[in-house]
């Protein structure tokens, strides 16, 4: 297994609710292929006063394909609203387009690039699909599940990159984490809010 994610609570913005009596989020993946599937994610709600000592971390699997393993890095956590992309509802679509034409017209902001869901690594919002939508049910009450992280392989393509990098940041070059995720594509983690033990389905797709 390798690190992908830890937060802690009061770094989390209250995108997501803890569990109670757990304050550090830790996600991790194989990243060797299981049957076609690109990375086996494992999450892990943890009470931080509970870790004593911190092992080491063990060398990556030298047969893991290239862009599957993160390049270590630190999250600075930020507090954006974003709204559905490929979420939204065809009916209420219809309704806005010519709103979002407008506005395209008029400023040059296309909806889906720059208006609607933030690209990138991220916890929770709206998962940034490549492809169509593909929220999973929970196996245990059969209600849809809730999105929890979002790991792409770029931070931003070259249309979103202007719209949702803060100003203070812009004209920086920044250092990408070198993943790969099918041809430049994502991996979602849902989570069940309801049942014990908060159960978790992972999905992914490719641009």
């Amino acid at each position: 297994m390798v690190p992908i994610l830890q937060l802690y609570a009061d770094d989390a913005l209250g995108l997501v609710p803890f569990p109670s009596g757990r304050d550090l989020l830790q996600v991790l993946w194989c990243p060797l292929e299981h049957d076609g599937r690109w990375v086996i994610p494992e999450v892990h709600w943890r009470d931080a006063k509970e870790v004593e000592s911190i092992c080491e971390a063990p060398p990556a699997p030298t047969e893991a394909r290239f862009g599957r393993i993160p390049k270590p890095c630190v999250v600075h956590p930020e507090l954006v609203t974003e709204y559905p992309s490929w979420d939204l509802d065809d009916a209420l679509w219809d309704v806005l387009e010519p709103r979002f034409e407008q506005v395209e017209a008029e400023t040059g902001w296309d909806y889906q690039s720059h208006l609607s869901t933030a690209p990138g690594t991220k916890l929770g919002g709206y998962p940034g699909w490549c492809q169509g939508p593909q929220w999973p049910d929970c196996s245990g009450c059969g209600k849809p599940m809730d999105h929890l992280l979002t790991v792409e392989s770029t931070e931003a393509d070259a249309a979103s990159w202007l719209a949702w990098t803060p100003i203070e940041d812009r004209g920086i070059e920044y250092e990408h984490a070198d993943l790969r995720l099918g041809d430049m594509g994502g991996v979602y983690l849902f989570e069940c809010r309801t049942c014990p033990g908060r159960p978790y389905k992972d999905c992914f797709d490719g641009s």
